[in-house]
């Protein structure tokens, strides 16, 4: 699940150190461990350190705070559901086809990274309770995805032009949000199933010609 630091470069990370240093990401491939093993809440700096076998102030040469690590590994988990979701979109033939594509792969890469493991969870709750940049960044990539969907099927005449770009893309981001934020989704996961494909539907009906 971990990426490397040099494929996210858009999303916005507070490191020490020199860039793309091994080191670092030696210190997120542990603490993603060490969290899903016993919490991010309960896990402080002094803990990863100890694990790890690097001292407190080796790991402050990279990271400035236990958060800053959080954030990685935050970055890391929307990084890999945008990657997906992307490719799921590129891959759908029409517009309509894609907006599916989006709602449904990011409801199921969302239950995925963030239900498959109740301890990594605790780092994405506290990321979207705390407006994290790596969660905002994330929102705002996702609405430009949607943008792209909605621009492309305004060209090939499959939606409607009237309403502004920008109102119809926040209108359809905010009816899929609750599926993406993780406190939402787990208020929502009893919908999961079959939330997709109804609200999909819905959005084309607003945005048809």
């Amino acid at each position: 699940m971990v990426r490397l630091m040099t494929q996210l470069k858009d999303y916005p990370l507070s490191s020490r150190g020199p860039a793309g240093h091994e080191v670092r990401d030696q210190i997120v491939l542990a603490a993603t461990e060490h969290f899903s093993r016993y919490g991010y809440e309960k896990t402080t700096v002094s803990d990863l350190a100890k694990a790890i076998g690097f001292s407190k102030a080796y790991i402050y040469k990279f990271f400035e705070s236990k958060q800053a690590i959080g954030e990685m590994i935050c970055a890391n988990c929307l990084h890999e559901i945008e990657t997906e979701v992307i490719a799921s979109v590129a891959a759908a033939p029409t517009p309509p086809e894609k907006l599916r594509r989006l709602f449904k792969s990011a409801v199921e890469a969302s239950l995925r990274l963030f239900f498959e493991d109740r301890k990594l969870y605790e780092i994405a709750s506290s990321a979207a309770t705390q407006r994290w940049d790596s969660v905002t960044t994330y929102e705002e990539r996702m609405q430009v995805l949607v943008r792209k969907v909605i621009q492309e099927g305004r060209l090939s005449g499959d939606f409607e032009r009237k309403t502004p770009l920008d109102e119809a893309t926040l209108s359809i981001y905010l009816v899929l949000r609750p599926y993406l934020h993780p406190l939402l989704l787990s208020y929502s996961f009893d919908y999961t199933e079959g939330a997709p494909g109804h609200l999909a539907s819905l959005a084309l009906r607003s945005l048809a010609p």
